[in-house]
This record gives C-alpha cells, structure tokens and sequence, in this order.
C-alpha cells in the first residue's frame, strides 16, 4: 500500500509526484533550506531560473509547475486557491522537506500567503511578488481576455517569440527563450500550441475573485511584498490597502518594473528572497 506521493524523473531535469491526487511536476537543485518558487498564470518553473541560478548555492530551490501548467496534472476541476496549496504540500512530502520558504510571483503570490496561513508549521517565510487580495474586478476581467488571446496555434518558435516579445516587452531576452521552450509543445501537424490548459486558465483567473484577505492578514509568519512601478495588476490604491493590512512586512516597490519582475529583476528578486531566508 502506497502511504504518499512519491518522486519520479521526467527527464529534461525535471521530476514529477506520483501516486498524488493530482501530480506536480518541479525541478529541484541546490542544497540548505527550502525556498519553492510559484509562478503566475500560464508560465511555468522555468521563469525562475536566473533566481534559481543565484540561490542554489545557499539553498534547496525548488520551483514547481503548477497545476494546470507545464508538464503537471490539469484537471477538470480543483483550481482554487487551496488546491494549489494542496499541491505545494504534496511536493514537500514527496521530497521529504518538513519546512520551506514560498515565493511567488502574480498567481503564485497568492498561493504562498495562503499556503503560509493554511500550513504555519511547513511555511516558514513568505515572499509576494506583485499581488494583492485587493486588486479590482476590472483588472481580473482584462486578466480574462488577454489570457484567453493566447490560446492559439503558432507555425513556429520564431512565431511564439514574436508574439511573447510583443505581450511582454520589459521581460529580459532569456525569459522570452525559456517561455518558448518550456511553454509550448510540437503537436503532430506541425503546430505548437501552449502546454497550459485553456480551460485551467479560466478557472483559476474566476478564483482570483475570491480575495483571501482574511487568509492574507492572519499570516503568522513574515512576508515580503514587491511590486512594479508600472504594474498594470496591482495598482497604486491595491497596494496602499494592502500595506495597511500589514504594515509591519518588508514592502519593496521596484522602480521601473511591470507586473513581471522575476523576468526583469531577476537579480533584485534572489536578493529579497535570500533575505527572506536570513530572516
């Protein structure tokens, strides 16, 4: 009898839960303890990469496809924010990890406060990049709509890149690479098409309307917030409410930056979280 999820490789670095409700797929590498890095709405592990490459050698990085995305379970249903924390939990036991640091970014901010107020005992610290539990119902409508764009064939990479560079101008060149890489994948006639699920998309974009605001200011442990100057998801009033829910957290605006900052500011973004973890 299985008693819970185990690991399993995937090959290209990766690895997968297996025998979980739904199976994540992650990459681990580094060593000290845990940070797991979330990412946002219809990326995948692989924004984290320059911040992984300068955190594996103080800490175990761990940064995870989440479902929906990538190369993990998408099912029909479970796309609330406690399903993914669900999932967060399912990696930590599967690599036998008691505690961890959780940073995310956008959909994985989110995640990692309410996976800090779900599981105190396992999350230690948390790190929020640009999200709020105040951002308006407007914002999410466009969220919507311009996700919902990107769902489509492309004939090449070279398209997937033309059409990335356009949706995010500010994000380094690398990003725009590793998007193409391990976002899409070749179907047998020729065309690529996104690795996330439509459908998973439009279901977790409606559970960003339920704000977890309670969650967010019941969290016992410390957190960090950024946000991009120019974010156009957490507006200047979302973050100032936000502050004033916890004004004793390290708040970070990041001048110059948009909604992404882990493919902009990579660099800023390892500092924050290493700091995190000497807190």
């Amino acid at each position: 009898m299985v008693d819970g999820p185990a690991v399993e490789s995937i090959g290209d670095d990766l690895h997968r839960t297996r025998n979980a409700p739904v199976d994540i797929a992650f990459r681990v590498r580094g060593s000290g303890p845990a940070v797991v890095l979330l990412h946002g709405t219809t990326a995948n592990h692989a924004v984290w990469e320059p911040v992984g490459d300068a955190l594996e050698g103080r800490a175990t990085v761990i940064a995870l496809d989440q479902r929906g995305h990538g190369r993990s379970d998408k099912p029909a249903q479970g796309y609330s924010g406690d399903d993914f924390v669900t999932d967060v939990i399912t990696v930590l036991d599967a690599l036998g990890v008691q505690q961890a640091l959780v940073a995310g970014h956008s959909l994985g901010g989110r995640n990692a406060w309410l996976a800090a107020a779900r599981h105190p005992d396992r999350v230690v610290g948390a790190v929020v990049v640009d999200y709020s539990p105040y951002v308006e119902m407007p914002v999410l409508d466009q969220l919507e709509e311009r996700v919902a764009l990107g769902f489509r064939p492309f004939a090449s990479p070279d398209e997937i890149e033309a059409y990335l560079r356009g949706r995010y101008p500010a994000i380094l060149p690398g990003a725009i690479e590793r998007r193409t890489r391990w976002g899409y994948r070749l179907l047998a006639d020729g065309q690529w098409v996104p690795r996330a699920s439509a459908p998973a998309m439009a279901k977790l974009i409606d559970g960003f309307r339920t704000p977890y605001d309670r969650e967010f200011r019941e969290v016992t442990v410390p957190m960090t917030h950024l946000r991009g100057s120019k974010s156009a998801l957490v507006s200047p009033t979302a973050w100032l409410r936000t502050i004033a829910d916890r004004p004793a957290d390290r708040w970070v605006e990041v001048a110059g930056a948009d909604h992404y900052i882990p493919e902009e500011r990579p660099e800023l973004v390892a500092v924050e979280i290493a700091r995190a973890l000497d807190t």
